[in-house]
């Protein structure tokens, strides 16, 4: 585990559950402050409580920027910046067909898991250019690069984040900013049972077995904020690949 991270200042979107409550364990485990954003006042206050002085719960709806925005403003009035932004808000439905789907549930989507990866990133950007580096992580997908079924609102989400990741790395890199993507595969959390019960494509289809755990690409995203994962800077990471596991140390 990257020994600087002790003291830095970590922002997660979607920390209430799943990934994003990993992770923020994760990261203070190791020494950093932990920005819990989420729409779930109760759960992000009940995992502040659980860390300790070293996280902030700040209810926070990424569809809008401004709630952002104020989040990270907080973020660096309590521990004085913000060094990492991981952007794993996400959700899955609507999981319907295209000819069927409610349009205003597909752009609902599109709201949350693609414009959520933009806000967070634009009011980042600010505080990581004072500061003269950041990372910027943002959670993607195998559905970035492969249709299912019914996914389309899901797989056009993450192809869109895959590509605002590269666009990221192309406008700040030489700013000292790394942007990067972590593509999980199926990970245990209750997105999977959401998938399981509409009975559709491939994916439905796993056992719980097939899906990893949370903490897996938790320690992923700690390994990505290191010089060891530069060599995929504006490009997603997929932790289905054998060396990835190996780099991070998880159990194959």
């Amino acid at each position: 585990m990257p020994a600087d991270l002790n003291g830095k200042t970590v922002a997660i979107t979607g920390a209430s559950r799943g990934i994003g409550a990993a992770a923020a364990r994760a990261f203070a485990d190791v020494g950093a402050n932990v920005i819990l954003l989420a729409r779930d006042r109760e759960a992000i206050a009940s995992l502040a409580g659980e860390i300790g002085p070293a996280a902030l719960a700040v209810p926070c709806d990424v569809t809008r920027y401004w709630e952002v925005e104020a989040a990270f403003a907080a973020a660096a009035d309590a521990f004085g910046g913000l060094d990492i932004l991981i952007n794993n808000a996400g959700v899955i439905e609507p999981i319907s067909h295209i000819a069927t789907t409610d349009p205003d549930a597909w752009g609902q989507l599109i709201d949350i898991n693609l414009k959520g990866v933009f806000n967070g990133s634009r009011a980042a950007i600010p505080h990581m250019l004072a500061a003269g580096q950041g990372t910027i992580i943002n959670i993607s997908s195998g559905a970035a690069v492969n249709a299912l079924e019914a996914w389309s609102a899901y797989c056009a989400s993450k192809a869109g984040v895959k590509m605002f990741t590269a666009c990221l790395h192309k406008e700040l890199a030489a700013q000292g900013i790394r942007a990067l993507g972590l593509s999980p595969g199926t990970v245990a959390t209750q997105m999977q049972h959401v998938i399981k019960a509409s009975g559709v494509n491939p994916v439905s289809q796993l056992d719980w077995s097939d899906h990893i755990p949370a903490d897996w690409p938790a320690r992923a995203l700690i390994w990505m904020c290191g010089a060891e994962a530069d060599a995929y800077l504006g490009d997603d990471i997929s932790l289905r690949l054998p060396e990835i596991r190996s780099a991070v140390g998880l159990t194959a």
